[in-house]
């Protein structure tokens, strides 16, 4: 069996690889995150010329047509680079239900926009005291051909940038609906946050927001299975981030224990500094491995619940092993901040508690077994 990527998806890597590389430098970075905003336009302008962010939504749409697997290519690319740009929330939060669900009209109105860069779209699916996205405590009433949302949502990625947002509300007492939130629309207040990794996010606040007809998404009765639908891409683009934040950090900690010398030698020569990196590199194939394994079925349309709990534990637990041991193993100038392997903890760790830590998983996991015996 020929695990290999295709010559295309090769291509696409290489291509995503040479932009990120020749823009996403530290300097860069430092000065792109002391912008509110926190968004390299530049970078994301020269990924939409190069036909990228449509690298998943359908080519009627200003898309590529292509797939899942090649969406993780790219987001597996930004993660090695940890770029400040809203990959995952515009381009599977956003921007993959809207392609996957939305009426042609909705799609020619948003898709393209996202494909060219000029426009993003994210969701907000997390609330306080809720762990399930599919059955949601924000609540959406009828007003007359449109609905009115109350509620409020926490930790939404890029909502200060977006043209819509995906939201998940209550309809009924056992149903839900997803709507498209104009995040400037009256009844909608925006607190902003910040993830550990210095992302800003936003508590969203609705207060009889109004979401026109025109953007619901599906069935105002069926949102509950785009949730759900949206959580498994969104557990997955996480899981692609973090193969790549691993891979670099390994990389990098590898690179440097070769050349940092003490007592006269190589400290990469050192026993217990080469066990600690051959067990770094084994967590972060893993992850990879993992996370390969529930993007193929997931493209391929098989269930994938388990491999997905499975990839986003090892994202979780191996993560957070790969790049404290990046840390350790860089010693004092690995706490420094003007040096760039910091960065990799704090995207490790922003990565490792969204939609569920390993615990989660691992609870998850065990429901599924206890179901099926």
């Amino acid at each position: 069996m020929d695990f290999s990527f295709t010559e295309d998806q090769n291509a696409l890597r290489d291509l995503a690889r040479k932009i990120l590389e020749d823009h996403v430098t530290h300097d860069r970075l430092k000065q792109v995150e002391a912008q509110p905003d926190w968004f390299d336009r530049a970078v994301w302008g020269e990924l939409a010329k190069a036909n990228l962010l449509g690298v998943s939504l359908p080519e009627d749409a200003g898309g590529s047509g292509l797939g899942l697997i090649e969406l993780c290519v790219l987001l597996a690319e930004v993660g090695r680079v940890v770029a400040a740009i809203p990959a995952l929330p515009a381009l599977v939060l956003g921007a993959l239900p809207i392609a996957e669900f939305g009426t042609a009209e909705q799609r020619q109105r948003y898709l393209p926009g996202v494909a060219n860069g000029t426009s993003l779209l994210t969701a907000a699916l997390i609330e306080v005291d809720n762990e399930e996205p599919a059955r949601p405590l924000v609540t959406a009433k009828r007003d007359g051909a449109n609905w009115r949302l109350d509620g409020i949502k926490t930790c939404v990625p890029a909502a200060h940038l977006a043209e819509r947002l995906l939201v998940p509300a209550r309809t009924g007492e056992r149903t839900a609906g997803m709507f498209l939130v104009d995040p400037r629309a009256a009844g909608v207040e925006l607190t902003r946050q910040q993830a550990t990794n210095h992302e800003p996010q936003c508590r969203m606040t609705l207060s009889g927001a109004l979401v026109t007809g025109g953007d619901v998404l599906g069935d105002p009765t069926g949102g509950a299975a785009i949730a759900d639908w949206t959580v498994a891409r969104a557990l997955l683009g996480l899981c692609a981030l973090q193969a790549g934040v691993t891979e670099r950090a390994v990389q990098m900690t590898a690179d440097y224990t070769k050349t940092r010398e003490q007592f006269g030698r190589p400290i990469g020569s050192f026993q217990a500094v080469a066990h600690r990196a051959a067990d770094m590199y084994i967590d972060a194939e893993a992850i990879r491995l993992t996370m390969w394994q529930a993007a193929w079925r997931l493209a391929a349309g098989l269930p994938a619940a388990e491999e997905l709990a499975i990839a986003k534990f090892w994202a979780a637990e191996a993560g957070h092993r790969v790049v404290y041991a990046a840390q350790h193993l860089h010693g004092g100038i690995g706490v420094d901040i003007d040096y760039p392997i910091h960065r990799y903890l704090l995207w490790a760790k922003a990565i490792e508690l969204t939609l569920g830590g390993a615990t989660a998983q691992l609870l998850r996991l065990g429901a599924a077994m206890a179901q099926a015996a």
